[in-house]
């Protein structure tokens, strides 16, 4: 899952939807669903999201969205299986050479037609 953010200290709540082309609401949901999600806020009330935020969203969206965990099982996978998170990571970075090697081939492939 490739999120697209730049570098930076907090994201919007905003950019973070856009991210995981979910609602903003959603994010909301989550935030309340799970403890380890904890954006900064303003006097206002605006949420502004830390990377270790959206790590952990990433794992979030992972388990419940691509894997179809259910939120209580998401919860339970999240305090039970350490490694959780390595596996996401494992994960991102096969989609990224994944990505560079279709890339590759759609050059090589255009090469022959020429």
């Amino acid at each position: 899952m490739k999120t697209n953010l730049p570098d930076k200290l907090y994201y919007s709540i905003g950019e973070v939807a856009r991210a995981f082309d979910v609602n903003a609401s959603l994010i909301r949901y989550w935030e309340q669903e799970f403890p380890i999600i904890k954006p900064k806020k303003n006097k206002k009330g605006n949420r502004y999201f830390t990377p270790e935020d959206i790590k952990n969203l990433k794992i979030i969206y992972h388990l419940v969205k691509e894997k179809g965990y259910t939120l209580d099982g998401a919860r339970i996978a999240l305090t039970t299986n350490s490694k959780i998170s390595e596996t996401i990571s494992l994960i991102d970075r096969l989609e990224f050479v994944k990505a560079e090697l279709l890339k590759l081939k759609d050059s090589l492939v255009e090469k022959d037609i020429e």
